[in-house]
């Protein structure tokens, strides 16, 4: 029993801001983290995908954990990323537990595909680095299979499972799976990119909790969303995703890495001068940020 869980309210994924000179900007990640706590999120997920983990130095990721951790001040749980380069995801994950995060979300190894034990002993050489329990995170070079997820639930410290694939069968067998463990703490996340449209279905097969970076961009947007889904209103799920967020999605579908970069748009248009996103990722042109806009503003009128 790893004793991590997760109220079921939205849980936040926030941006790293950047300065005009592209450097980690504090303050206004400071800013973007207290605004957000108000709008009442389930845990903070800093330095993560929409964090662009993968493109933080370790001082930078230092940086961003400890401002996470701080702003938060023990309100909800902190899970902070890691990953990519094993010698970098042990020093990220020592990082984050000396620097007070409850949590890591095990994103995948960088470039090369290993077979399945060796996906595993990635994973288990994070958890032998740190006392700090383990999401890991289905996706990428890091695809699993049901026998790489039964023996990761035998880990004491792995607490759950996100999957980026979006493959429901098989993430049901996933969740299968965990049950045959006999572990009742294992918990299971929707992470695939704008995760509110799929998000019924997975609760469907046992998925419960979901990411969502919209929350960072437009919390009453995201916060709707979810009270519609805790409710069971399906006419109100189905006008929100109707008329904000497919058309997000559709937007999104245009350009690799947008699912980071019109947040990180959605910010600057709201007046948080978060700045752009890094290489490989590009930020959108203008009139991709006009079609943001619209999205956004038609989203906040159905948020009411």
């Amino acid at each position: 029993m790893t004793g991590l869980v997760f109220p079921e309210r939205v849980l936040y994924f926030p941006v790293t801001p950047y300065d005009e000179r592209g450097a980690v900007a504090p303050d206004v990640l400071d800013e973007h983290l207290a605004s957000r706590l108000a709008d009442g999120p389930g845990a903070v997920f800093i330095a993560c995908g929409t964090g662009e983990f993968h493109a933080l130095s370790l001082a930078e990721y230092e940086l961003v954990v400890a401002r996470g951790v701080a702003v938060t001040a023990g309100a909800v749980p902190v899970v902070a990323g890691t990953g990519g380069p094993l010698g970098h995801a042990l020093e990220c994950a020592r990082a984050a537990e000396r620097l007070g995060a409850d949590a890591l979300l095990v994103m995948p190894p960088y470039l090369v595909t290993g077979p399945q034990q060796g996906l595993v002993a990635y994973v288990e050489a994070i958890a032998a680095a740190t006392e700090l329990p383990l999401i890991v995170y289905h996706r990428g070079t890091a695809q699993l299979t049901v026998a790489s997820v039964e023996a990761l639930a035998a880990h004491p410290r792995v607490a759950g499972f996100k999957d980026g694939v979006g493959d429901i069968a098989l993430a049901q067998e996933f969740v299968l799976a965990a049950g045959r463990s006999g572990r009742t703490d294992l918990q299971f996340f929707n992470g695939l990119l704008t995760a509110e449209l799929s998000q019924r279905a997975y609760r469907a097969i046992g998925v419960p909790l979901y990411s969502s970076a919209v929350f960072a961009m437009a919390p009453e947007v995201a916060t709707a969303w979810f009270d519609a889904y805790t409710a069971n209103d399906d006419a109100r799920i189905d006008e929100l995703l109707d008329g904000f967020y497919a058309p997000l999605v559709r937007l999104r579908d245009t350009t690799p890495g947008y699912a980071v970069a019109l947040i990180k748009a959605g910010l600057e248009l709201a007046g948080l001068r978060v700045g752009g996103v890094r290489p490989p990722l590009v930020d959108p042109p203008a009139e991709h940020r006009e079609q943001l806009a619209r999205i956004l503003e038609r989203g906040r009128a159905l948020a009411g």
